[in-house]
Parts: C-alpha cells; sequence; structure tokens
C-alpha cells in the first residue's frame, strides 16, 4: 500500500475526522436502533463499520440527547458492553430521518475522499507478455495476438474488439478481464456521500473481496476487493449509466461506470443495447477523453468522479455502422477477431477433441471441410468445432456408444446445428 493510499484510508480517530456531516452517521445509528430494537455495541460497529471510540462519541451524543438510554450491559467490558434502546423521543427523531433515507448501512466516506483514492490507485500494477499469453491460453488465437492485448490493459484506457460472430470476441474480453481482475486489489468505500445524499457504491456481483490481512490501522469503512470487472450486453440502458434513485428508500445506487472504477468495463454486443449507439456516444465521448464524469443528484447539483476504468467494447457488427470517427479515435486500441483459416480452425477442432475425449479423425474433418463448408459455401467460425463435437458427444451418450468421429455421425451433428432455409439441399448428396 502506497504512503498516499494509506494516509487517505487511516482509520479516524474521533467522528470531526470521519468528514461527514454529524447528521449522517447520528441518523444511520437511529435508524439502527429503530429497525433492530436493544443492540449491542459490536452489531453497531459491525453495520456502521465504525471504530468503537467514534460510535462511543456518537451515542455519548445521544445520550445526553435523552434519544438513547442503556438498559443493561453484555459483561464487564465497560461501555464497550452496553446494551442501547432507542427512547421515545429517539424514535420520533429516527421516524424523520428514515423520511430523508432509510439507508442502514457502513457509514459513507466523503466524495472527495472517494476521488483521490481511485485516481491514487487507477495505475494498476502492469502486466508482463507472459501474463497476457498465460490468460489467452486456453484459447487458440493468431500469433502475437497478445501484443493488441497488453498495451492497452496496461495503458488502462479503451479497448474496441469487432469482427464477424462466433470468433471468441466474448471469450477474449473474459479472458482480459480475469487479467485485469488479477492485478493489485483496489481499495473501495461501501458508500459515498455527496453532502447529505448517500450513493451506495458496493455491489456483490461485482465487487468481490480480496483474501488476506488487512491492516489494523484501516478505516473500516474500506475494503480491498479484486479490481472490479462489469459485463453489460442487450441489456445495458442509458440510465445505468446514471445514478439511480430509489422512491422507496431515497437513497442512490452508483451507476455502472462508478462500480467499474479502477478494473473494466465490458459493453459486450455494442450495438443491441436499449439505447442508440449515438446516445452511448454523447454520453461518453467526454469522459474517454478527461477521463472525468459528471453525475447529477435529482436536485440538480452535479459533481465529478474519475472515470478511470479498462472500456472494453465488443461487437459483430460493422464499426463504422455504429459510431462516427470522433468516437473510435478516443478508442485508443482496435482489434480485429478474424474468422479462422483453415490451419486455425484444424487446431481448434484437435483441441476440442481432446477436451472432450472425442478421438480425432482425419478423414472426418476433411469431410467436414469439405461437404460442410466449402462446397455450400459456409465461413469457418471458431465456435463450431466446440459445438459440433457437444452434439456428436450428446448423440453419442444418447446412444450409449463410445465417443468417435465419423462422417456420418458428423453429417448428423451438422443437420442438428446448422440452421437451413427449406431450399437449402443436403450438402453431403453428390
Amino acid at each position: 500500500m502506497s504512503q498516499s493510499i494509506k494516509s487517505l484510508l487511516s482509520s479516524p480517530p474521533n467522528l470531526a475526522e470521519v468528514d461527514i456531516p454529524n447528521a449522517v452517521a447520528v441518523d444511520i445509528v437511529l435508524r439502527l436502533l429503530f429497525t433492530e430494537g436493544d443492540t449491542i455495541v459490536t452489531r453497531l460497529e459491525e453495520v456502521l463499520r465504525l471504530p468503537f471510540k467514534v460510535l462511543d462519541e456518537i451515542l455519548l451524543q445521544l445520550q445526553s440527547e435523552h434519544l438513547v438510554e442503556v438498559p443493561g450491559a453484555t459483561g464487564a467490558m465497560g461501555r464497550r458492553s452496553y446494551v442501547y434502546r432507542i427512547t421515545e423521543e429517539g424514535k420520533s427523531r429516527a421516524r424523520d430521518a428514515l423520511e430523508r433515507t432509510q439507508y442502514i448501512g457502513p457509514a459513507p466516506v466523503p466524495l472527495e475522499k472517494y476521488n483521490k483514492a481511485i485516481l491514487w490507485q487507477a495505475r494498476h500494477e502492469e502486466v508482463s507478455p507472459q501474463q497476457v499469453k498465460d490468460a489467452l491460453s486456453h484459447l487458440v488465437l493468431p500469433e502475437h495476438f497478445d501484443r493488441q492485448i497488453g498495451p492497452a490493459v496496461n495503458a488502462g484506457a479503451s479497448l474496441f474488439l469487432y469482427g464477424p460472430p462466433g470468433n471468441g470476441k466474448t471469450t477474449i474480453a473474459q479472458a482480459i478481464a480475469g487479467l485485469v481482475s488479477s492485478t493489485d486489489p483496489v481499495w473501495l468505500p461501501y458508500a459515498v456521500t455527496v453532502g447529505s445524499q448517500v450513493i451506495q457504491l458496493y455491489d456483490r456481483l461485482v465487487h468481490k473481496e480480496f483474501e488476506g490481512d488487512v491492516p489494523a490501522d484501516v478505516d473500516p469503512r474500506w475494503s480491498r476487493y479484486h479490481r472490479p470487472v462489469v459485463m453489460a450486453g442487450g441489456e445495458l440502458k442509458l440510465d445505468s449509466l446514471d445514478l439511480l434513485f430509489d422512491p422507496v428508500t431515497k437513497f442512490y445506487d452508483a451507476p455502472l461506470q462508478m462500480k467499474a472504477n479502477g478494473g473494466m468495463f465490458l459493453i459486450d454486443d455494442f450495438g443491441r443495447q436499449q439505447m442508440r449507439p449515438t446516445d452511448l456516444l454523447n454520453r461518453w465521448i467526454v469522459p474517454l477523453e478527461t477521463h472525468i464524469d459528471v453525475l447529477r443528484l435529482r436536485t440538480g447539483q452535479t459533481f465529478q468522479i474519475p472515470f478511470e476504468q479498462l472500456i472494453v467494447f465488443s461487437t459483430n457488427l460493422d464499426p463504422a455502422d455504429l459510431v462516427d470517427d470522433a468516437f473510435l479515435r478516443r478508442i485508443q486500441m482496435k482489434v480485429e477477431v478474424t474468422s479462422p483459416d483453415e490451419k486455425m480452425f484444424y487446431r481448434l477442432f484437435s483441441a476440442m477433441c481432446n477436451q472432450l475425449d472425442v478421438p480425432f479423425d482425419k478423414t472426418t474433418f476433411l469431410h467436414l471441410l469439405q461437404q460442410w463448408y466449402y462446397k455450400p459455401g459456409r465461413n469457418l467460425q471458431s465456435v463450431h468445432p466446440r459445438d459440433l463435437l457437444r452434439v456428436v458427444v450428446a448423440l453419442s451418450d444418447y446412444e450409449g456408444i463410445p465417443y468417435r468421429l465419423t462422417p456420418e455421425i458428423i453429417d448428423e451433428a451438422c443437420w442438428a446445428y446448422f440452421v437451413r432455409s427449406q431450399s437449402d439441399t443436403d450438402p453431403t448428396e453428390n
């Protein structure tokens, strides 16, 4: 941990050093006591993730205002053993607090600290050519393909994967995601506050805790995670890129690009989202250039956050039909993932035979090429060996026979797999 980030994450010695409005922390305590009833201090520590000294300061304040009382204790550990109960006056204050927001969770950190933390951690450790090759080793790819991927990962900028469908763009993107998440971890808070407004950053589907000992002097509101990876496909909507306010709970959920800060954001099947590509262009053209995003609260207040993640676009469509040159210029690396040639198709097919325990047969492979690709004019696709051999395995399992490749079973697999129009003739007919 660098000295800069270490000083930023140091545990606050008192309530003033928590750096959020006093009322924000007080209201969370009141809402928790109102919701759960009699509560021990360790439960408050667990939920709010504040040091005991800070919590005790809040509880002393609430006691002096007759908002909470101490009906008993759980042991002989002094104030840390106390059980706290909210009073009738405290319940009135808690109802007011619940009207403002129903957020009950870790105390948020101020936006300024979050922004600094992201900027200081944006440059993760660089990956070596060997690490990139290892991450892609389970894929059959053209020689030196890693040189098109590694520089983009190390720059942490943007990458555009394009080409015909069925040739592994999504699989390549997922391998990149694994590479990014395996680099040095990132410290992130559970929630952020802008004034008195709470924005929940943590997403259990995105943020995976990094195992290992945590320094004792770290602010417990921060946790160490694997670098986040956000993946969005055709379900992506424009409002997913803005703050989402829940009118029931009355606090905000962070937009996807904020959850991806410090990691990677994959937009798969670009061009098939529930928004026009030009809408995304207009939303992101400035952040891609400046690495700064602007968000707006429903009150109209705007604020800036870092836009620091590896953005990966993956599409089967022609990039020229999706976005203009101005957008493409802001994406530093473009990688075309083409259809395999015969040599690469052979490597894919034999590798998949080995993986599925299907003995490779050269005669059957040549029959497949001739009858189902060259004769009907079908394009080779990287996904076909896996899919066709899975059909072969399914047919063999159904009959209860050993796995083996013959022209007859590959014909049956192709008939089951390829979609044909009524006018198509049997490609195996002479």
